[in-house]
């Protein structure tokens, strides 16, 4: 992409990201509103964005404003950072009453994520379940220890309940180097020894009976394969099915001799399974190892799940599951901020998620226009899904931060002074600001350079 081109495209995905961001800033604080006005709190504003007002106007007590820097936006109740004698001042209310004031955007943020799941898997025919149903050919995890049946319950830790939760802790799991002598490595390459034997045949002339007896010949052998105890056992079943495979398709086919590495490379971790009603542990389990882009070794998913039939139980049952899932995967997320696991490049603002809802509308467009709206949509329901946990953290200017001073005043019996209380969030906001600029200048950066400030 060139000039103009260029220039126009990124100003889009600004636009693109503005609206976005605004629409799900909306959803959030609509949420704080009507629960102010269901409690009885006088709302003075209710505003979009920061900074001079661009439009406005007045409706009984609230005037509604649509301010000029579209960063956030807020709905400022009388005495929710000043003293105020009002009856009807947020301050002067139960305490149980602002808590549910301060939760409530983020529940709506939620919420309508939970919509947005539904909707998407509403148009699914079935569903994705957590029970292994088959093996991509030599695959690495039949090869380690999991087996068709197997239910997942954990795997490296992370508990599975949905189909969701498979992809992203595989996703998370660390590169290991192995022993390249390890059992499971060597039946992998046994396996591989195979894959190429059936994949030299596909270009050949058989009938369709032939092409049967062949398949069901490897097949077989891969079976055999996976459940090997030894070496030995590895090495004759693997010659076996080399010799039998030969037969049926007429061919002197003779592999390379494995090559034996000290080390290997593999995506490999513990995981338990519910096997025939007990649950397993099954140590080092290696997932899919392949090298993807820049000859980096990359993990994917070997197996296939069993379908789970819709029905409206299920659609709202996993639909609920999915959506718990992604709040886990956030919380997962926030904790590798935390503990350094992810970096500055890691993380991103209004133009950054604009970018990948404009990628991922991109890709559902080469398929058609309701796959482009719904990548849209995802992506919509893990930003405002993410918007409603980070609010709540317990930090200043947020409304867990609120919430945490509501809680000594629950425990102390009496509030924090409010003029303390506004100091320490006048000073967490002023700090949010200036991470949320950091944050936006990152994802220009990493959209004129191809990576951000800190790479």
């Amino acid at each position: 992409m060139k000039g103009s081109d260029f220039i126009l495209t990124t100003i889009a995905l600004i636009v693109i990201g503005v609206l976005i961001f605004e629409l799900i800033i909306f959803i959030h604080e609509f949420g704080h509103f009507i629960t102010a006005k269901k409690c009885g709190v006088q709302v003075n504003e209710f505003a979009l964005g920061m900074g001079p007002k661009i439009i406005k106007f007045k409706k009984g007590e609230t005037l509604y404003s649509l301010r000029l820097f579209p960063i956030g936006g807020f709905c400022a109740m009388e005495g929710e950072d000043t003293e105020s004698d009002s009856e009807r001042a947020f301050g002067n209310k139960p305490v149980w009453q602002r808590m549910i004031i301060v939760l409530a955007g983020a529940f709506n943020n939620i919420v309508i994520g939970l919509i947005m799941m539904t909707i998407l898997m509403g148009q699914s025919p079935y569903f994705s379940s957590t029970t292994i149903s088959s093996f991509a050919q030599a695959a690495f995890t039949s090869k380690s220890g999991l087996e068709a049946g197997d239910e997942l319950l954990d795997i490296g830790g992370y508990k599975i309940t949905c189909s969701r939760d498979i992809s992203f802790a595989v996703a998370m799991l660390p590169l290991q180097i192995v022993d390249g002598n390890d059992f499971s490595v060597y039946k992998e390459d046994c396996g591989y020894t195979l894959v190429r034997q059936y994949s030299s045949l596909k270009a050949e002339d058989y009938t369709e009976n032939e092409l049967t007896a062949i398949s069901e010949a490897f097949n077989s052998g891969i079976e055999k394969l996976n459940s090997a105890a030894t070496k030995e056992q590895a090495d004759a079943i693997t010659d076996e099915t080399l010799a039998t495979v030969n037969e049926l398709s007429k061919t002197d086919y003779e592999p390379e001799e494995r090559e034996f590495m000290a080390e290997r490379k593999r995506f490999r971790t513990d995981v338990t399974v519910l096997r025939n009603g007990e649950t397993v542990a099954l140590e080092n389990v290696d997932f899919y190892t392949y090298l993807g882009d820049n000859n980096e070794p990359t993990v994917a998913l070997d197996f296939s799940v069993t379908a789970i039939d819709k029905t409206f139980g299920s659609l709202i049952g996993e639909s609920f599951k999915s959506t718990v899932s992604v709040v886990r995967m956030i919380w997962k997320s926030l904790f590798g901020l935390v503990t350094g696991t992810y970096g500055m490049n890691d993380i991103s603002g209004p133009v950054g998620a604009a970018s990948v809802v404009t990628q991922a509308a991109q890709m559902g467009l080469e398929t058609s226009f309701l796959d482009a709206v719904n990548n849209i949509l995802y992506m919509m329901m893990i930003i405002t899904v993410n918007l409603g946990i980070v609010n709540l953290l317990p930090l200043p200017a947020l409304d867990g931060g609120r919430f945490f001073f509501m809680l000594i005043e629950v425990i102390a019996r009496r509030p924090v002074p409010a003029k303390y209380e506004a100091w320490i969030h006048a000073a967490g906001f002023l700090i949010l600001l200036g991470f949320i600029v950091v944050v936006t200048f990152n994802d220009i950066v990493r959209l004129v350079t191809g990576s951000g400030i800190g790479g």
